[in-house]
């Protein structure tokens, strides 16, 4: 049985912990150690050492029926900038910041309720197989953790990461291709005032290659954006380079690769016509997904989320999470729906209801599962 009080406590006690990507160290310890308290089994790889971090993903097990499914859940550490002096103030049974920091709900929101889910289960008796906390670090920065973990190694059959938005009781199961660019115009120096006929501004350039650039909404699954711009030396200088970075994202590989080009190409083209060059480093992020609806991993959660009485929609969404790494490994998985909201702002929120109702409906997916 689900208990507010413990699941609340747990939940405070992660977000007031700081721990930005790459530098989870402090609540991964405090995890493990109040999951072994409770006599959960508790593993660490070694992602920090291949991600350049300080903590490692955190793998924990309540062993049970080896005959019956073998399923996880799955939520991230770190959160998307620091949040070091956080308060946390409950308004009308919402938790918001107090402190001019992010909540950190995203995605302590889905990892309290999955390791309350684990330790009712564990405390109720009720049949289950072997279910695994898989707790990841560096997801905010490119899903990090995820791909050095070697899952595919753990014999899992399948799982739901807890790390999207509302309602509470939808899922998941389709999921967008995320292109990556860095992107540097060279132009040439000169001095601003004495001799700027000899210099090649990489500002206007820049600009030129973005005044005709398709951004924003392309269509009903497609999006672009230019996120950071920088360049230039001083005011009094023809500006020598400007560096952005940009994403691409779509359902359809077709249509991302259609985008991604189009911006590489806008580019180019300035460069050239200004008589300079430009580098663009461009990567695939990560691929999508698309569970089957007739998969048994979604019908499990339906089932989970018609027994508790929410409507279980099947979403999706051009956001990424340590769902699309899993996938592409081969293990199946879809996103569960937390109380998340207003991510990545100062105003983020999770309201005590949705935490309780995350948690059960993380504790009906084990039950369903194990009647596999």
């Amino acid at each position: 049985m689900i208990r507010e009080d413990r699941l609340v406590e747990l939940f405070l006690s992660l977000v007031r912990i700081d721990s930005p990507a790459l530098g989870e160290a402090e609540v991964v310890a405090w995890t493990k150690r109040r999951l072994q308290d409770l006599g959960i089994e508790v593993h660490e790889d070694d992602a920090g050492r291949r991600i350049g971090g300080i903590a490692n993903n955190v793998i924990a097990w309540l062993r049970g029926d080896p005959q019956k499914p073998k399923v996880f859940l799955s939520a991230h550490f770190d959160t998307v900038e620091p949040t070091a002096g956080l308060e946390v103030e409950e308004r009308g049974g919402v938790f918001y910041s107090r402190s001019d920091t992010i909540l950190g709900a995203d995605d302590k929101g889905g990892m309290a309720p999955a390791i309350e889910a684990v330790i009712a289960l564990k405390e109720s008796g009720e049949p289950h197989g072997d279910v695994c906390l898989l707790l990841s670090v560096a997801e905010e920065i490119g899903l990090k953790g995820a791909e050095a973990l070697d899952i595919q190694d753990l014999g899992l059959d399948f799982g739901y990461v807890l790390d999207t938005g509302p309602p509470v009781g939808s899922f998941v199961t389709r999921t967008a291709t995320h292109d990556k660019m860095d992107i540097v115009v060279r132009g040439r120096p000169a001095h601003a005032g004495k001799d700027p006929e000899n210099g090649i501004n990489a500002i206007q350039v820049a600009s030129r290659a973005i005044a005709d650039m398709r951004i924003g909404r392309i269509g009903p699954e497609t999006t672009s954006n230019l996120g950071i711009i920088s360049g230039g030396t001083a005011v009094n200088v023809v500006c020598p380079s400007v560096t952005i970075r940009a994403e691409a994202r779509s359902t359809s590989v077709e249509e991302l690769d259609k985008q991604t080009a189009h911006m590489i190409e806008r580019f180019e083209t300035a460069a050239r016509e200004a008589g300079t060059t430009v580098e663009i480093h461009h990567e695939r992020h990560y691929d999508a997904y698309h569970v089957p609806d007739d998969s048994q991993v979604v019908r499990i959660a339906q089932a989970a989320s018609r027994s508790l009485g929410f409507d279980p929609q099947l979403r999706t969404t051009l956001g990424g999470s340590d769902a699309n790494v899993y996938n592409a490994k081969g293990l199946p998985c879809i996103v569960v729906g937390t109380g998340m909201k207003q991510i990545h702002t100062h105003d983020e929120h999770i309201s005590r209801t949705d935490l309780v109702d995350t948690a059960r409906l993380a504790y009906a997916l084990l039950l369903e599962a194990a009647k596999a």
